[in-house]
């Protein structure tokens, strides 16, 4: 079976792969013990992993949340402590830049290793900012904003405040997302504020007004406004966001998160993200031509702790379709590294001895991020073998294929493209991250992998 490039589609350039700290950096950011293998802390050496480029899997996008503060109030109803944030506002209009120092730590930390495109994201206004004074709603609200119009400035000047201290100090800020998953209703748990498509839309045209006018922050652009789940309002929320020119002025593509969480009743049609992808993507190419999507959230919702590479070949499928039919110029993941019995991170973490492990999930996710270069452009590519699904990518000359292959059996494939031999990089029960080179063009692509093709 055959596999070439079509050159003459081109889809545009793509930007890069990433992950938050949420949730974990906060912990990890303390972790100055020695990391055995490598010599360093093991906080070094996990954001290492992450986003070097030369001793890791090379992310490129570090997302950074601004809290709400409940981990000083207790207000909350948070169990989780790790889920409860701590906030630079003290509430007398000052601000103390001291605390959050583990995570801030690990930001900094990941852009000493690669990272050099930070984005700062809210999940809830500050606690004082509220309606009800806390960083969700109470048990018996549903469906109700949790921050007053009149409280819109106040908002924004807070978090622009935030984003000026971390562009003196030098870090790569390139956006600023204010508005995270409106769609929910945020009863506990962890932080998080509803909004309704117009309130989100002003929400955004208040941080867009105010961005406008800090020349500090000119490089600076908005993202969001992070719709929860790919079937549910992503067009009234898009709608909402365009209709301001001030915020078409400070944003340059719409941010979606790529979960299509399972139904608990059985709707035909309802679970199949890919058909909603689908029309999401036409009606924006009708309404909105030239508009750029990015996938700022997905992680494989699934209970347990699972490293395998069942998982991983999940999560490849869906950076697959993200890329192939929503034509997404980044992916991110939800959370870099989980301490929880879920399926959520590529490390995960033991609080207990401070040790980390390693899954599938993070190396798959390498095949990507270590190998399409920054700035490389989606080109169409032709496979005969149906079982098989590829993605290709161009940049000075330089061709990546990543080719999923996700039966039981391995595939034997010629590169048509190929003519002086090249580089082949293999994720599958075995391997890793696993180099060979290649000497001719035909190529055996194992069972349950997904494998790296680098030539010129």
């Amino acid at each position: 079976m055959e596999i070439k490039l079509d050159l003459s589609r081109k889809y545009g350039i793509f930007e890069g792969f990433g992950a938050s700290g949420a949730w974990w950096a906060q912990e990890v950011g303390g972790w100055e013990h020695t990391d055995i293998e490598s010599g360093i802390s093991v906080r070094d050496r996990i954001s290492e992993l992450l986003y070097s480029k030369e001793k890791g899997i090379g992310l490129r996008t570090y997302r950074y949340n601004i809290g709400a503060g409940s981990a000083h109030s207790g207000n909350s109803d948070i169990g989780n402590p790790l889920r409860r944030t701590e906030s630079f506002d003290k509430g007398n209009g000052e601000y103390d830049f001291s605390r959050d120092k583990n995570a801030v730590y690990m930001m900094k930390q990941a852009a000493k290793d690669g990272a050099d495109e930070i984005i700062l994201f809210v999940n809830s206004p500050v606690e004082r900012l509220t309606k009800n004074g806390r960083s969700h709603l109470g048990k018996r609200q549903i469906m109700r904003d949790n921050l007053s119009r009149k409280n819109y400035r106040a908002f924004a000047r807070y978090c622009l405040d935030v984003t000026e201290h971390f562009v003196k100090e030098g870090l790569p800020v390139k956006y600023l997302s204010p508005v995270n998953e409106p769609i929910w209703i945020w009863n506990g748990g962890q932080e998080g504020c509803h909004y309704s498509p117009i309130s989100a839309a002003r929400v955004m045209k208040c941080f867009a007004d105010e961005l406008a006018q800090r020349k500090a922050l000119k490089d600076v652009k908005l993202s969001g406004v992070e719709s929860g789940d790919l079937r549910w309002f992503n067009k009234s929320y898009t709608r909402a966001l365009m209709h301001y020119k001030s915020v078409r002025e400070k944003i340059d593509a719409v941010d979606v998160h790529s979960y299509c969480l399972p139904l608990p009743i059985p709707l035909p049609g309802f679970n199949d993200r890919v058909a909603f992808i689908r029309r999401y993507r036409k009606w924006l190419d009708k309404h909105y031509p030239g508009l750029e999507v990015k996938m700022s959230e997905w992680c494989h919702m699934q209970g347990g702790r699972d490293k395998s590479m069942a998982s991983a070949l999940v999560m490849a499928n869906v950076i697959y379709e993200d890329i192939s039919i929503l034509n997404v110029s980044s992916w991110q993941h939800w959370i870099a590294v989980s301490e929880v019995d879920y399926c959520d991170g590529l490390i995960y973490i033991n609080l207990e001895d401070k040790s980390f492990e390693m899954t599938k999930r993070y190396y798959v996710t390498g095949n990507f991020s270590k190998y399409i270069p920054f700035g490389a452009e989606k080109t169409g590519v032709i496979c005969e073998d149906k079982d098989l699904k590829a993605l290709a990518f161009c940049k000075d000359g330089e061709k990546v294929l990543v080719i999923i292959n996700d039966t039981d059996k391995t595939k034997k494939i010629t590169l048509s493209d190929m003519k002086n031999g090249g580089q082949i990089i293999i994720t599958d029960e075995n391997n890793g991250l696993t180099h060979k080179t290649l000497y001719e063009n035909t190529v055996d692509i194992s069972a349950k992998s997904v494998s790296t093709v680098i030539f010129e």
